[in-house]
């Protein structure tokens, strides 16, 4: 398994994450409409919330791995380019230290993409839903705070990550519960 979320860590890191997301969306995209057809519209998202947010975490721990040095809040900082590539975020950084990282994203390709396919309803799992979680398996003391998003219809997404050094102790599994 781990092997496997290498592989496509690199892949994306290859390809993009903006495509990786779209091709993504674009095989979930019927397999929802069958969950929401089959089981509700709330159980479907809360199925696609939890196998989403694993999949986030499998991505940051394998992430992790590769960071010379040991994964922490600069290291951290460091990557964010997978995120930005092709003009997939704009973003305003506000402050970038070894214990904060703070930043302003103004425009999200991520969240126009999702609804030119028509799967606004859903882009918050897609795409959100991963930021947290993939710190918790990145480095469990890198802590996201976000009170609005683009994808919910914010002029922009404030996201205030903080590094906890006390946090430490606790295990990457403990991260996950």
């Amino acid at each position: 398994m781990a092997e496997t979320v290498i592989a496509k860590t690199s892949e994306a890191a290859e390809m993009g994450v903006l495509a990786r997301r779209r091709i993504e969306a674009a095989i979930i995209a019927p397999i929802y409409d069958e969950m929401r057809q089959a089981i509700g519209k709330e159980r479907a998202q809360e199925i696609l919330r939890r196998a989403i947010r694993r999949a986030a975490i499998e991505a940051g721990k394998a992430l992790a791995a590769k960071a010379p040095g040991g994964a922490d809040l600069k290291s951290f900082q460091e990557i964010q380019h997978l995120w930005t590539a092709d003009d997939a975020l704009r973003v305003e950084v506000l402050e970038a230290s070894a214990e904060t990282f703070d930043f302003n994203v103004t425009r999200c390709r991520y969240a126009e993409t999702y609804r030119e396919m028509g799967l606004g309803e859903i882009g918050h799992l897609l795409s959100c839903n991963r930021d947290g979680a993939f710190c918790e398996g990145y480095d469990p003391r890198i802590k996201l705070t976000r009170t609005q998003t683009i994808m919910a219809g914010a002029s922009h997404c404030d996201f205030r990550y903080r590094f906890e050094p006390q946090a430490k102790g606790k295990s990457r599994g403990d991260a996950t519960r």
